[in-house]
């Protein structure tokens, strides 16, 4: 399933994903891009398998996405926003400090 998707999305032949799976071969970095973007993920999940890393990395891909969005709204919404988070930040802070 994965391998028709591949092909069509990246441009690779069945062979050459065979090969990636196995480690024969590598993908160049404008291939990683194209197989992480493909697949959903980050291509620091593709080299290294770190879920960890990976679970982190998409949070603060998300959060960067969330932050882009309130570029199209009212500015008292955007200071809501900006008391809400730096809230947030304090309250982390002295549970830090606390514990």
């Amino acid at each position: 399933m994965y391998e028709s998707i591949l092909k069509e999305i990246v441009g690779l032949t069945y062979i050459q994903i065979g090969r990636y799976e196995k480690g024969k071969s590598n993908p160049s970095s404008n291939v990683l891009q194209k197989l992480a973007s493909a697949l959903d993920t980050i291509t620091d999940f593709l080299m290294s398998g770190d879920t960890e890393q990976m679970q982190a990395q998409i949070s603060i891909i998300e959060l960067l996405k969330q932050f882009k969005k309130t570029e199209q709204i009212e500015e008292i919404d955007k200071s809501i926003i900006k008391e809400f988070s730096n809230a947030h930040i304090s309250k982390n802070k002295i549970q830090q400090l606390a514990g």
